[in-house]
């Protein structure tokens, strides 16, 4: 089963696009890691040249790359093995330099310091790796800073520490995450390099670490990597001594391409071997379950009583498997995040879903996106979803739930103060359900980052709901009304109250909504003069040529240059809104319709004859 796949942008976005995304590296990886360089040197911190020339020369990679295809991708995550030689290389060479820290504390030897380098990247890259597979959603930017960060953070306590031997050493004052001026591996991930199938010599020779007594490791990722029976007996025992550690599995896509009764067996043994582990974090995505794959976990499942994370996405949940999992799992009062994505779970899966949620009070970040739930699932959903007041991000993109689900989520989402990200593209809202769920919106929280509405056939009529929610709501980085109705009316609205405040608007999206002239220069208006805003996306509308010169014309004159408007390969400037020429249609008709029955009546006249 194939892993989730990745938005591309075509061709035709190219040249607008790459200055915007050039722009956009320089800010999230330069300037950032600039101040912390600046601040560690202000602390007589030696200079750490890899957050600013490294990640630079990597963003150029990636965009080199695209360059030489038709369409591409900005993922800046995971980093290339010749990026992470760099690393090690660069940290090698400070942590051996002298250096006022080397003064005071002793000078690392060459060979230490290739040594704890190798350690120090081992560990910000399993930090970072981890951070990124919970933003599945983003582009790896914020696990680039997070890599630099935590190589940074551990080569200073490296640095501290001294050479081995050294009285500085010794003693409880050392940090956890150092153990003799190394770092203690706590990752197991063997996730890297492309997909293959694993048997049971190659699985003894990569999972050897495992086995070595005294390990620290606490999270094991075997993604990307399909075990076969044979392999999986190899990892039984090992995982079985490793009951009392792990608190962290990841075993998405690990049984790829085997057949099912295989496969089945392999999911039965990493279960049993498994069964009592204190988990706080469970990953079974991308693997074909459906009810016999889920309990075939079953004892891994009824053992757990302390997740915060669970995972299942693209496993072909059924209505079976959703109330397999309902049945399996002991307790959920401490999960945070559940994420069901891209499955089959229908209506009546989602009522098991929903009693899951139900039970879930602490959860902050629920994903049933792309799982085919209708009107009677998403007002199951909504109604449970009433009782988890923490909620931060709720993402219910791509299902069928039509008005009714949407007024019934408008109640629930009434209680989430705490609502940082709001994702309900593709949900058949309409009118009705946009108004009750952008009212709730606007009495009940004012921390709202995020708002996707994008296809829910919005027009005019809900723009002053909208427009109030967006007023109330001057956190927003991101506005997605794509794909709708509102038109230039609509649009000018919304936008009018994008204008005042909102400093912190990264992106608005009012592609496909049929805006012409007017509507165009209101957006551009609106976010001309916002700093650090990014993207401006009025593809797919009708808007003139003379309309995108001026909307040019507007963000040169403003804060931002024309880097920030999106490709305008789909708009078009001769279109007709299907609405209008349906008008004119049925206007047409009517004439016609009209001249032939004059003529008909004309005719007649003519062969009326009166009868003495």
């Amino acid at each position: 089963m194939g892993l989730a796949g990745e938005g591309t942008l075509p061709s035709g976005h190219l040249r607008e696009r790459l200055r915007a995304d050039q722009g956009l590296l320089g800010e999230r990886h330069t300037r950032e890691p600039k101040k912390e360089a600046e601040s560690a040197q202000s602390n007589d911190f030696p200079r750490l040249r890899f957050p600013l020339s490294l990640s630079n020369a990597w963003a150029m990679d990636k965009v080199a790359d695209a360059l030489s295809t038709r369409s591409f991708t900005i993922k800046l995550w995971p980093p290339s093995q010749k990026t992470r030689l760099m690393l090690v290389e660069r940290m090698t060479k400070n942590l051996s330099s002298v250096s006022i820290f080397s003064k005071k504390y002793g000078l690392l030897t060459p060979e230490e310091a290739e040594e704890n380098a190798k350690q120090i990247e081992d560990v910000a890259f399993a930090a970072a790796n981890e951070h990124h597979e919970k933003e599945p959603d983003g582009d790896g930017s914020s696990a680039v800073q997070l890599y630099a960060k935590e190589s940074s953070k551990l080569m200073l306590e490296v640095l501290k520490r001294g050479p081995k031997g050294s009285k500085d050493t010794q003693g409880p004052e050392a940090p956890r995450s150092i153990d003799n001026g190394v770092p203690r591996k706590t990752v197991f991930d063997i996730s890297g390099g492309s997909r293959a199938f694993m048997d049971g010599s190659e699985a003894q020779e990569l999972l050897s670490p495992l086995a070595e007594t005294g390990n620290s490791y606490t999270k094991i990722c075997f993604s990307n990597r399909s075990f076969g029976v044979d392999a999986a007996r190899v990892a039984e025992p090992i995982l079985r001594s490793l009951r009392g550690q792990l608190t962290e599995v990841d075993l998405s896509d690990f049984i790829a391409g085997r057949p099912e009764t295989d496969a089945l067996e392999v999911m039965s043994i990493f279960s049993s071997s498994l069964e009592g582990c204190l988990l706080r974090y469970l990953d079974l995505s991308n693997n074909a379950l459906g009810e016999k794959g889920v309990r075939a976990f079953g004892a891994l499942l009824q053992s757990q009583r302390d997740l915060e994370e669970l995972y299942f996405m693209n496993n072909g949940i059924s209505e079976e498997a959703a109330q397999a999992i309902r049945e399996l799992l002991p307790s959920t009062d401490k999960l945070k995040v559940l994420h069901f994505h891209n499955n089959m779970t229908g209506d009546d899966g989602a009522v098991s879903l929903s009693e899951i949620v139900q039970s879930s009070a602490a959860l902050e970040d629920f994903r049933c996106s792309s799982t085919r739930v209708g009107s009677d699932g998403g007002i199951a959903l909504a109604k449970a979803l009433s009782a988890c007041k923490n909620i931060k991000k709720l993402d219910l993109r791509d299902n069928m739930f039509g008005v009714e689900a949407g007024v019934a989520l408008s109640k629930s989402v009434s209680v989430h103060a705490n609502l940082a990200e709001l994702y309900l593209s593709y949900l058949n809202l309409e009118d009705e359900g946009t108004i009750a769920i952008s009212n709730a919106l606007k009495d009940s929280t004012s921390t709202l980052r995020v708002l996707e509405l994008a296809g829910n056939e919005i027009t005019v009529k809900s723009a002053g709901s909208l427009a109030a929610c967006v007023a109330t709501n001057q956190s927003l980085e991101k506005l997605n009304l794509s794909e709708n109705e509102l038109k230039d009316e609509g649009c000018l609205v919304i936008c009018k109250a994008l204008e005042g405040g909102h400093d912190n608007l990264k992106e608005l999206d009012l592609s496909s909504n049929s805006i012409r002239r007017v509507g165009a220069k209101v957006s551009a208006q609106a976010v001309a003069n916002k700093h650090g805003f990014a993207l401006l996306n009025i593809d797919g509308n009708f808007i003139s040529e003379e309309g995108i010169d001026e909307v040019k014309d507007i963000l040169k004159a403003g804060s931002n240059s024309i880097s920030v408007l999106g490709p305008l390969d789909e708009n078009d400037p001769e279109g007709v809104d299907e609405d209008e020429e349906e008008e004119e249609e049925s206007s047409k008709a009517a004439e016609d319709g009209e001249a032939e029955a004059g003529e008909e009546l004309e005719s007649k006249l003519q062969d009326l004859k009166v009868e003495h």
